[in-house]
């Protein structure tokens, strides 16, 4: 069993930025690829982010590449998601998910899938101001 814990939300100002965190239980937790979706009211969960279990290989929707930067620390057992230069659009709650064995991605597409993923996050509220 995983449990992910989401921080770091709050609100921003357009053109500001925020620093998610994601905090992972297990000792497994450098054998997951990572992700972060998100959701906006009355909207899917979509895709944002997803980072393999090394780190050789991030993947972005393209509403937010160049701007968001997905990286992990095996030894704190963490994921991030650095967002820059924040839209209104980026308004959301922010979850982030464990591919964790039942599911192999090699391709992006795999990755953007929420059914890829086995634990979420209890997810943390970002909204941008403008």
């Amino acid at each position: 069993q995983v449990q992910l814990v989401d921080s770091g939300g709050g609100l921003v100002q357009v053109g500001g930025s925020l620093r998610l965190s994601c905090a992972a239980s297990g000792r497994t937790f450098s054998s997951y690829a990572m992700g972060w979706f998100r959701q906006a009211p009355g909207k899917e969960r979509e895709f944002v982010a997803a980072i393999t279990w090394s780190a050789g290989s991030t993947y972005y929707a393209d509403s937010v590449k160049g701007r968001f930067t997905i990286s992990r620390d095996n030894a704190k057992n963490s994921v991030y998601l650095q967002m820059n230069s924040l839209k209104p659009e980026d308004t959301a709650v922010y979850y982030c998910a464990a591919v964790a064995g039942s599911v192999r991605c090699y391709t992006r597409s795999c990755y953007s899938q929420k059914t890829s993923y086995d634990y979420w996050g209890q997810g943390t509220q970002v909204t941008v101001s403008s």
